[in-house]
């Protein structure tokens, strides 16, 4: 999945629009215009596309959790630093955070999408690459994950989002 289709597919299951995206944007430090941010939605083969950049990605499920949970207690107030090395895992663990989901959350908004897993599973997908038990995080896993996210929060059955 590119990160133009991550972003379209989150402001889709959150049903965020354009004010509030671009909102979620500058609470991460990042200005965002509005034609910008209509050619970040775009697709590929549409015209005036722009890809989305890890770090860009970063900004806005960085924005999102300021925006859904608040900032940190103790945060001296300076914004975070965007992601450049941006993957699967650290996507997942974003936006688990900014939607405060627990694990049961996580695994109901799996077996939403058809996806069955077990805790052990869920869990390795969070731990540090470095540990014998992590799992990388595929395509498929993120994309089912966000479908799942959309069929919960939209009350869609196997709806195609856009």
């Amino acid at each position: 999945m590119n990160n133009n289709d991550i972003l379209r597919r989150v402001r889709y299951a959150l049903d965020i629009s354009n004010p509030g995206m671009i909102d979620i944007f500058k609470l991460s430090g990042c200005t965002l215009e509005l034609p910008t941010l209509l050619k970040l939605l775009k697709k590929e083969e549409e015209e005036e596309f722009i890809s989305c950049s890890n770090p860009m990605l970063s900004f806005f499920l960085d924005g999102l959790i300021i925006n859904r949970r608040g900032r940190r207690d103790g945060d001296d107030g300076s914004l975070p630093k965007p992601d450049a090395s941006l993957n699967n895992n650290a996507i997942l663990k974003k936006l688990r955070i900014a939607l405060d989901l627990k694990e049961e959350d996580m695994l109901a908004i799996m077996k939403l999408a058809g996806v069955i897993i077990s805790k052990s599973e869920l869990s390795a997908l969070f731990r540090n690459k470095g540990h014998k038990h992590f799992k990388e995080c595929g395509d498929q896993f993120l994309r089912n994950f966000l479908q799942g996210l959309t069929m919960r929060n939209r009350k869609v059955t196997g709806e195609k989002e856009s």
